[in-house]
């Protein structure tokens, strides 16, 4: 672990850190499997499906495989590597435990993905003896805790701390302080390592001759006259200015939810992608209730064999019911042309925190609404098991068996090598 410097920070300034999980998916395989360590794994499709690689080890980056490069690539570059299909439901729980630990230093953090984020500690440091103790206390309490590394960086914005989690990878803590100890870092380094320069902006720079951050620096008229307005953002983070705000999300702020699966190999038979609606339906159920919220409208959103993309959309009274979400989005289903399917996904919108005050009840409701509420006690109860034993303690008979049928038909699949 390297230290850049001491931190100089002035009240008024910002204290960013961002953590980044090393390698995180492959990581998690081999801490569960030690036979594995060392070895080039490569998490994603598998050679022969259609996919690309959501990440590697270590060992299979030294053969130039990369995330997102076309599982065909990275075959091609290492046959020898292991190849293993994704465990989201494994890798979910991991990030909860990440994400709790990070939650014990603010409660100002963003979330970038399953394994990144961002902390502003700015208000908070001093409790903890400083932002270096912080990012110290993370990494020891991730390895403690979850038995997998992570990279560390300490910034005084969210592009200089992003930075300084990458200087040192795996397993490294870094601090830049301040936009001078920023500049000298990154002066001489391909314009690609700023924020907000993708492929694309890279390419109009470089034909003008403009290849690093120092030539930025040098030409800030000439990326302005190429880049117009997003030209002066990269001119700003050149000289070491990003102005971002570290934005916690709440998803009970959000205005839809949605989940969606990719089948390797396009899906004929309805039943099976019923059977998908459901399991996806349970996992929203799950997701609207532990927030607290209700959907009133459900949306199935399908993408065919030939890249076509529809959606369908039903609204109806709020619920957080996985039931009530599943036969909305089957009978959805039932009502499209019957060709092969590559994706199919559900998403929630509509979200209030109550299901009340949607409708006026009627008469004949009153029966109903008597049993509905004997209905919510019991989901009350069952909510508050899987928030103490996690959300899969419990399911439905129609679940079980939906998920067993999936299981066995994604597998017999693969076995059969269907196209």
């Amino acid at each position: 672990m390297q230290v850049l410097c001491g931190w100089k920070c002035g009240m008024n300034d910002r204290i960013i850190i961002h953590v980044d999980m090393d390698a995180f998916f492959a990581a998690v395989e081999v801490r569960d499997n030690p036979d594995l360590a060392g070895r080039p794994l490569i998490i994603g499709a598998l050679p022969g499906e259609r996919g690309v690689v959501s990440t590697c080890s270590y060992e299979a980056r030294k053969f130039g495989v990369r995330s997102a490069m076309s599982i065909t690539e990275a075959y091609r570059r290492c046959p020898q590597g292991i190849y293993m299909h994704p465990d989201i439901l494994k890798y979910k729980e991991a990030s909860g435990k990440i994400h709790e630990i990070w939650n014990r230093y603010t409660n100002i953090v963003e979330y970038i993905s399953l394994d990144e984020g961002y902390l502003d500690v700015t208000g908070s440091h001093k409790l903890f003896g400083g932002a270096g103790a912080i990012a110290r206390e993370i990494k020891e309490r991730t390895k403690q805790e979850t038995g997998l590394t992570c990279s560390v960086g300490i910034g005084y914005n969210m592009t200089s701390a992003k930075i300084a989690s990458e200087e040192k990878k795996p397993d490294g803590l870094f601090e830049i302080p301040g936009p001078e100890a920023f500049v000298d870092l990154v002066i001489d380094r391909n314009v690609r390592v700023l924020y907000g320069v993708g492929a694309k902006t890279a390419e109009k720079l470089m034909r003008a001759g403009i290849r690093t951050v120092r030539d930025i620096r040098s030409n800030e008229r000439m990326v302005l006259s190429i880049l117009g307005k997003h030209g002066g953002d990269i001119v700003a983070l050149a000289n070491g200015e990003d102005n971002r705000a570290v934005t916690p999300y709440y998803e009970e702020e959000a205005k839809s939810i949605g989940r969606e699966h990719t089948f390797q190999k396009d899906i004929t038979d309805f039943g099976h992608l019923k059977d998908a609606l459901r399991l996806i339906a349970r996992d929203l159920s799950n997701k609207i209730r532990f927030a607290g919220l209700f959907a009133r409208t459900v949306t199935l959103k399908i993408t065919y064999y030939d890249m076509k993309q529809i959606t369908r959309s039903k609204s109806g009274e709020a619920t957080n019911r996985a039931n009530d979400i599943f036969y909305t989005a089957a009978a959805l289903l039932d009502g499209i042309n019957k060709n092969p399917v590559r994706l199919i996904g559900i998403s929630l919108s509509s979200l209030a925190d109550t299901h009340s005050g949607t409708r006026q009840l009627t008469v004949e409701d009153i029966g109903r609404e008597q049993s509905d509420q004997k209905t919510e006690a019991l989901n009350g109860k069952i909510l508050a098991l899987q928030r103490q034993y996690g959300k899969d303690i419990i399911k439905t008979g129609s679940e079980m068996d939906a998920e067993k049928r999936f299981k066995k038909a994604e597998a017999d699949r693969k076995g059969n090598g269907e196209k």
